[in-house]
């Protein structure tokens, strides 16, 4: 991962994502570059609209959620956990509010 978090340094520095420019980064943050891999992600980049690529990758999670094949148990079983853990945090902060009232009360 450090090497693609390299290339977005780069990128959103407004660089050129070249070999040299990964591995300066990487080496700037204590990684001992492998140049197979600075190659491999810089043919990989090549010719591709890294601004494209993060506003597909941002939109894809929601759209690939309803496609779980489970059917409508998953949901429900999302939105008990859900309610639970609101009422849990509900629960800790009705404790919280009376043990401050304790306090100064």
């Amino acid at each position: 991962m450090e090497y693609v978090y390299s290339a977005m340094i780069l990128h959103t520095a407004g660089k050129d994502i070249t070999e040299d420019g990964i591995a300066k980064v990487l080496k700037a943050a204590g990684v001992e570059p492998d140049t197979a891999r600075i190659k491999a992600l810089t043919a990989s980049l090549d010719g591709l609209d890294i601004e494209e690529a993060i506003s597909t990758a941002v939109a894809a999670p929601a759209a690939a959620a309803p496609a779980g094949g489970a059917g409508g148990a998953a949901p429900a079983a999302e939105d008990k956990k859900e309610e639970k853990k609101e009422e849990e945090e509900k629960v800790s902060e009705e404790e919280a509010a009376a043990g401050l009232g304790a306090l100064f009360g």
